[in-house]
């Protein structure tokens, strides 16, 4: 893969001087060139934008990754549980965001199984929320851990109202308002939730946000207040991202960032634990790299060729 990804960047970069070369010198030297490109037809830019994205998704392609230290910091903190431990996997989102979103929840669900923790779905954000949950479950842990028990190494609360009223309840009492699971069965019925009082007892929290109620509000009313017992990672969407970093590393210990995050996290985790077996399941997020990767290449490409339109205007203009 890694022969490929040179390749095409090779072949990319020459393509790249390549135009560059012809546009700067037709647009120097014939003023008829530069009238052509612009009033160039804007759909030629549709189709050249739609190849950029078509191409690497037909052909699946995937580029290395190079995680960044949030990245890192995320898949060690899950490293450092060890199995039994508690995750509250906290999913606040809903399918709008799941683009950037899906990804890492995927990748989280996979890493937390492989190592034989206990997982602890629920999600504040929206009712849709517990569709998310169910993804992760069944593509994930009833694909490949069917070992994994509801109830024994996995539970789904589901989704309950209330926003950040409801962090602020269970931190100290998490069975006041989850009685029941998702299916309405008793929690005291659970076996893997008779000793949980609050989310003191969770070794981690692990929160994939798409906005309010999610990050902000687990890190402010969960990780703020009782810092010495609850700590926490999370994904967020890119407009998100930037709100969060002010809370790295006291109150959230590391963050990963829309699809980019994903894809980073996505390299560590199969880089640890991948197989032949598995293919491109779980890296999805650096499938979507690629598409992204291509188009923005592509529009600085455009943008370079328009300002040497600009300044080839403006010299003939000047003389």
């Amino acid at each position: 893969m890694l022969d490929l990804f040179i390749i095409v960047l090779a072949a990319a970069l020459v393509l790249m001087l390549l135009a560059l070369t012809v546009t700067a010198v037709a647009a120097f030297r014939f003023p008829q060139a530069t009238h052509f490109v612009k009033d160039l037809d804007r759909r030629w830019i549709f189709v050249l934008m739609f190849l950029a994205v078509a191409i690497p998704l037909l052909y699946q392609l995937t580029f290395p990754e190079e995680p960044t230290s949030l990245a890192i910091t995320v898949f060690e903190e899950i490293e450092k549980l060890e199995p039994g431990d508690k995750v509250l996997m906290a999913w606040d989102y809903d399918p709008a965001s799941e683009g950037e979103l899906g990804p890492m929840a995927t990748a989280f669900t996979f890493h937390c199984a492989t190592k034989g923790l206990k997982l602890y779905y629920m999600t504040i954000f929206s009712p849709i929320g517990p569709q998310m949950i169910d993804d992760a479950i069944n593509n994930v842990l009833k694909t490949e851990f069917p070992h994994y028990e509801y109830g024994v190494d996995y539970v789904n609360l589901g989704y309950k109202p209330g926003y950040e009223g409801v962090v602020k309840v269970i931190v100290s009492d998490l069975k006041e308002l989850y009685t029941t699971d998702h299916y309405g069965t008793s929690t005291r019925d659970i076996p893997m939730m008779k000793d949980v009082r609050s989310v003191q007892q969770m070794d981690l929290i692990v929160n994939v946000s798409a906005g309010y109620a999610g990050t902000k509000e687990w890190v402010l009313f969960a990780t703020t207040p009782y810092p010495e017992n609850i700590k926490m990672v999370a994904g967020t969407t890119g407009v998100m991202a930037p709100g969060m970093y002010p809370y790295i590393p006291d109150q959230l210990l590391g963050l990963l960032a829309a699809i980019k995050g994903a894809a980073e996290y996505e390299e560590l985790v199969m880089s640890a634990y991948g197989s032949d077996d598995l293919g491109l399941a779980y890296r999805k997020g650096q499938l979507r790299m690629g598409p992204q990767l291509i188009a923005h290449v592509l529009i600085i490409i455009l943008i370079i060729i328009a300002n040497i339109i600009y300044f080839a205007e403006k010299r003939r203009g000047a003389a």
